[in-house]
């Protein structure tokens, strides 16, 4: 399975951005998905995943309620959409496919990040 994550950029803080990320090479409704996040000089951090058919969502406590995480099988794309941005919140995102349809933060795939800067 091959993920391309889309929709970073500058943002100030306060602002939103909505993140993409589409999968190919495999049966997408297959998967959980989730995010990720790795901030310079820091380990990657989970931040929320998603089963399968979208009926179960998680989140990291950092960003609950200001987060959602959603998904279009049929687009084979997972979204992240990122409100009222602190910039804590500037890292690199990765968008990952977990083992199965559930999302229990096990990744068996990765997807190249995309840069959010949230500037204040």
């Amino acid at each position: 399975v091959q993920l391309q994550a889309s929709g970073g950029g500058l943002v100030q803080a306060g602002g939103s951005l909505r993140l993409s990320c589409a999968a190919s090479g495999g049966t997408f409704r297959l998967y959980g998905m989730g995010w990720f996040r790795q901030a310079p000089g820091k380990e990657r951090e989970f931040v929320s995943g998603i089963a399968w058919s979208g009926g179960s969502t998680n989140y990291a406590d950092s960003v609950k309620g200001r987060f959602t995480i959603s998904r279009d099988n049929a687009k084979n794309t997972v979204y992240l959409q990122m409100n009222s941005l602190k910039p804590e919140g500037t890292a690199v995102y990765y968008c990952a496919a977990g083992y199965g349809g559930s999302w229990d933060g096990r990744v068996e795939y990765w997807g190249q990040g995309t840069q959010v800067t949230v500037s204040s």
